[in-house]
C-alpha cells in the first residue's frame, strides 16, 4: 500500500487542502443488468479486467482517505462495449457520488463500492 497527498478542492472557490490518500491494490465495483435485474460484485486488482454482460471492465487505480480503505473510494475505471474500440466510460468514478461521474449506458450501471488494500 502506498500513500500520497494531493491538493483536494474545498467548496470554497479558491481554497484547497493538503489530504492523504492511500492507493488500494484494487477495488470492488458493483454492476447492474438493468432489463434482467441481475446485479454482480466485481472484485478487480489495478491493472485488471472484468467482463459483465458485453462490458469490459479495466479497473487502473483505485484511491481512499488514510487509513478508511471502506471511505470514499474513487477508482480510475476505463470501460468498453463489445465490438467497440470506444471507451463508453473512461475517468474516475466516485463511491459516495456515483451520479457525479457515471457510466452512461441503457442496459448497463457500474459504480464503485470500496477499495481493496490485500
Amino acid at each position: 500500500m502506498k500513500t500520497l497527498a494531493f491538493m483536494a478542492a474545498l467548496a470554497v472557490p479558491g481554497m484547497a487542502v493538503a489530504q492523504d490518500v492511500g492507493i488500494g491494490t484494487g477495488a470492488v465495483l458493483r454492476g447492474l443488468e438493468k432489463v434482467s435485474g441481475e446485479i454482480a460484485d466485481i472484485t478487480l486488482r489495478s491493472g485488471e479486467h472484468a467482463t459483465f454482460g458485453r462490458l469490459t471492465i479495466e479497473m487502473s487505480q483505485c484511491r481512499y482517505p488514510q487509513g478508511d480503505p471502506a471511505g470514499d473510494a474513487f477508482a480510475y475505471l476505463t470501460i468498453l462495449e463489445a465490438d467497440d474500440e470506444t471507451p463508453r466510460f473512461a475517468g474516475w468514478m466516485i463511491a459516495s457520488s456515483p451520479a457525479l461521474n457515471a457510466l452512461d449506458h441503457p442496459r448497463y450501471d457500474v459504480w464503485v463500492m470500496r477499495c481493496t488494500t490485500e
